[in-house]
């Protein structure tokens, strides 16, 4: 079985094909994941340069796009000029990532007919009115569709743009490399702190909604007098937001660490270090941070959204809580300090192993593909 593993999408920081890996370590990850059970695994990505290789059994084809000055041109050619080089590979099967690609997606079941499609959510929106004919007519392109959880097709159901009886395969985003490690070590090596440490790591913005995690903190304040929260963000649209608040409050100024963007290899000894992963999402397509954490063997306390669902087992090694409610998580946080042990986090890695790790990743995309491919020969 040979699978093509396709990335449409343009970095818009026009990044090179080896820059543009170390940035999206999920792409090498479920390619991994794949190649662990499926004969031959080919990655084609959209980017500035051409650029062919192969990295532990996976073939890398980075396919540039044309320099024209309109981004709608640049697109369209570049999906082009991806899906010509697809078609010399002859793969058995195709699996997109990301489901904001119709025109392209019609195009390639044009250009290979009797390939079978995988389209993947990756945290996409349904389109406008105005787009919905073309997604419709490439769903119906589509041999299936995979998402973290079947809960989360409802918006997409709801503006009629998926065919009722497409196939649909229950997958996560990607999968992680972090392993547990002695916490004491890593508490050495970072400087975390806390009793418990609660680690944040996403970006300071609405719909991950670091100011409910402020405010649950202060709640907590006579119960957990010694919880110390440690933060690791990239983007930081609220961080005015967030200063003013602490800047108010003392106790959250002495609780709170803003660590910033640290190397994506810090995270991991900083999860190590942890006692508890938090966030407080109100969507994810899978949640790559709670992936990690849960890798690490982390217990998490997180929002009860579908994604956040499926990737603890509805709960059964995660606490949830209502987005958007300070109280909530404030209890889930007295809760879950109360919880702390090392056989818990035992049981969390061990859930990793059987749904979330490279191989059981890898064996649930092969089943996939192979059903897929077993309706396309009918």
């Amino acid at each position: 079985m040979h699978v093509a593993q396709v990335g449409f999408y343009l970095d818009p920081y026009d990044r090179g094909p080896r820059e543009l890996l170390r940035a999206w370590p999920s792409i090498v990850e479920v390619a991994e994941a794949a190649a662990t059970a499926v004969a031959k695994v080919s990655v084609l990505q959209a980017c500035k340069q051409e650029e062919d290789f192969a990295v532990h059994g996976v073939d890398y084809h980075f396919v540039a796009r044309p320099d024209d000055a309109r981004p709608w041109a640049r697109a369209r050619a570049g999906a082009e000029r991806l899906i010509e080089r697809l078609a010399t590979l002859r793969p058995d099967a195709v699996h997109i990532h990301g489901l904001g690609f119709p025109g392209p997606v019609s195009q390639l079941a044009r250009r290979m007919p009797g390939v079978p499609i995988l389209l993947q959510d990756h945290a996409d929106r349904p389109p406008t009115f105005w787009h919905r004919r073309s997604w419709r007519k490439a769903a119906t392109q589509a041999a299936g569709i995979a998402l973290c959880s079947r809960d989360q097709l409802r918006p997409f159901a709801a503006a009629g743009v998926l065919p009722e009886n497409l196939p649909v395969f229950e997958i996560p985003e990607c999968t992680s490399r972090f392993r547990p490690a002695d916490r004491d070590s890593a508490r050495q090596t970072t400087g975390l702190h806390g009793e418990p440490a609660v680690l944040w790591v996403g970006h300071l913005d609405a719909n991950k909604d670091p100011l409910t995690v402020l405010e649950a903190l202060r709640r907590t304040a006579e119960a957990l007098p010694r919880l110390e929260l440690w933060c690791v963000y990239k983007s930081a649209a609220l961080l005015p937001q967030i200063e003013r608040q602490l800047k108010a409050s003392p106790d959250l100024q002495r609780r709170v660490h803003l660590l910033g963007a640290v190397p994506h290899e810090r995270v991991e000894v900083l999860m190590n270090a942890a006692d508890l992963y938090v966030s407080a999402s109100h969507r994810e397509g899978s949640g790559y941070a709670l992936i990690e954490a849960l890798a690490c063997g982390l217990p998490a306390i997180v929002t009860d959204i579908p994604s956040f669902r499926a990737l603890t087992a509805q709960g059964r090694v995660g606490l949830l809580w209502s987005a958007g409610d300070p109280a909530a998580l404030a209890a889930r946080l007295i809760q879950g300090a109360g919880l702390l042990r090392a056989q818990h986090r035992v049981e969390v890695r061990a859930h990793f192993a059987r749904e979330l790790s490279a191989r059981a990743v890898g064996q649930k995309l092969a089943d996939t593909y192979a059903q897929l491919m077993s309706h396309a020969a009918k």
